[in-house]
């Protein structure tokens, strides 16, 4: 009898521990959501507004860090096909965002053509030089930056633009190419050229440079800036919901803030 009390009291002492240990375990981990950082890989262009954007998110999902590799959409585009890492793409060019969709690296149906842009010519602010509109650049300035026309969408519309003017054999000797467009503006804004062009939400943002001329739409391809989700991304759920945000009235009010259009 005395030893069936001992083991009895023994196996209540198992279950009372057992069941502590359960319960810690239960308030510490069960239940907590995982942490997870969502890589997106965006256009310069919109890093104003992203920026603005992920820290509001963030806020509103502890659990979720967002990190942007930002820079011209083709050099993006060819980073996610040599498999870069990235949950997210948001192109400033259908063309660029098209390759990785026809590539099967984003189904056409985690897709969206998000917003719209226009493209403008600049000039340093308060530089006394007669650059009102494109046919200027014919006039005596000696540098134009535009991005390069091969991997940045705002220098191929630019190269498009400048080509539907008859303008574009006619600034060759002038051209100083950037990298990206936030690349072109800073040249613009240190006064290191005399005119640039870039998008109006890039000219909008700074108040070191002056709007000269908007490009009419008819002179370029349009300027659509699609947003998807990659199809090997680790984190599919926070994924779906950051692009479900990205499209909230929330976001598009923001973005229209720094001059974009909705899609």
């Amino acid at each position: 009898m005395k030893k069936m009390m001992v083991t009895g009291m023994a196996l209540l002492m198992a279950a009372v521990l057992l069941f502590g240990c359960q319960a810690e375990k239960g308030a510490s981990g069960e239940g907590k959501p995982e942490n997870v950082q969502l890589t997106v890989s965006a256009a310069a262009s919109l890093k104003d507004v992203l920026t603005e954007l992920a820290s509001e998110y963030e806020k509103d999902h502890p659990n979720v860090t967002v990190k942007f590799n930002f820079g011209s959409s083709g050099a993006l585009q060819q980073q996610i096909e040599k498999g870069a890492p990235a949950d997210l793409f948001f192109s400033a060019a259908e063309d660029k965002f098209n390759k990785v969709v026809d590539k099967g690296l984003i189904e056409k149906s985690d897709s969206v053509k998000l917003l719209e842009n226009s493209l403008v010519l600049i000039v340093p602010k308060g530089k006394n030089q007669q650059i009102d509109s494109f046919q200027d650049l014919t006039k005596d300035i000696e540098k134009l930056a535009v991005g390069k026309p091969e991997s940045v969408p705002a220098g191929k519309y630019a190269k498009e633009t400048l080509t539907s003017l008859h303008l574009w054999s006619k600034v060759q000797s002038k051209l100083v190419y950037g990298k990206d467009v936030r690349q072109v503006l800073s040249y613009v804004e240190t006064g290191n050229v005399d005119a640039g062009i870039v998008y109006r939400t890039d000219a909008l943002s700074s108040d070191q440079v002056e709007i000269g001329e908007t490009a009419e739409n008819d002179l370029h391809t349009p300027i659509i800036y699609p947003l998807g989700i990659v199809k090997n991304t680790k984190h599919r759920e926070q994924s779906e919901e950051f692009y479900q945000f990205l499209q909230s009235d929330r976001a598009i009010k923001a973005m229209e803030k720094y001059g974009f259009k909705k899609g």
